[in-house]
């Protein structure tokens, strides 16, 4: 298989909130390792939020298969870092890789394109794997909790004691210099 990967536009607004329903909430049978359905009930997201995400400082990578869009990943830029989140992948091409490969894709955007030198992101205390999975990446958790957010708009927890985790990752200074020397003679397009 052959992958785009590009900035997301407003057009594809309705496309990532599908896709990241179905890795977030899928139906049973379609569920993959990331799922949260039996946590979470309600979708993760609308079209409506994710066109809220076209701001300055804020970019959707999208990893495309032809025309489908099959990984996604948010990057904000802030003062004290970038943050990422709606990490998502098509439930049926789960465990390949392609969420590691967004990750990096996402740090590397922040950090030529935000200058960020900190990486941040939240993760439901309700999920070691996924925990796990950013720790080995290196992410490390902050000691910041903070309670589920009910009136987002990102469903309703059918669990007791689910909280957001905060994790960050500082990049080391080597690669940040060497990030902003090469983003000085490149640009990403929007494709």
């Amino acid at each position: 298989m052959s992958f785009e990967l590009r900035i997301a536009g407003e057009a594809d607004a309705q496309e990532i909130a599908t896709l990241v329903n179905r890795a977030y909430r899928p139906s049973a049978q379609e569920a993959g390792w990331t799922h949260e359905s039996n946590l979470i009930a309600g979708e993760r997201t609308n079209a409506e939020q994710v066109l809220a995400l076209f701001q300055d400082q804020s970019a959707i990578l999208l990893l495309c298969h032809g025309a489908e869009i099959v990984a996604c990943v948010h990057v904000q830029g802030g003062q004290s870092g970038a943050y990422i989140g709606m990490l998502a992948t098509n439930p049926g091409l789960q465990a390949q890789g392609l969420g590691k490969q967004m990750l990096l894709h996402a740090e590397a955007y922040a950090t030529e394109h935000l200058k960020a030198s900190v990486f941040k992101m939240s993760v439901l205390s309700t999920r070691p794997e996924l925990l796990a999975f950013y720790q080995r990446r290196g992410y490390v958790l902050t000691g910041d909790v903070e309670e589920y957010p009910l009136s987002a708009g990102v469903g309703q927890p059918i669990v007791e004691g689910i909280h957001l985790l905060s994790l960050a990752k500082t990049v080391p200074e080597q690669q940040m210099t060497a990030a902003l020397i090469s983003s000085s003679s490149t640009e990403c397009s929007s494709g």
